[in-house]
């Protein structure tokens, strides 16, 4: 897998994550919310190291 490829699946992930946060707290899962920041803070990380500018498209901000 190039890094193309590496990130096209990076954002589509942190795409997901990000809905499912925002459900999440809109339901008041907190629990749910918890364990998908862990990913969203994950998949941020995996982002920022490969070079991808999250400026526009984080909308959760943490």
């Amino acid at each position: 897998m190039n890094n193309g490829e590496i990130i096209k699946n990076a954002l589509e992930d942190f795409a997901k994550v990000q809905r499912r946060m925002f459900l999440a707290k809109k339901e008041n899962a907190t629990e749910t919310y918890a364990d998908l920041r862990e990913d969203y803070i994950l998949l941020k990380a995996l982002l920022n190291s490969l070079g991808v500018n999250l400026t526009e498209i984080d909308k959760i901000k943490e």
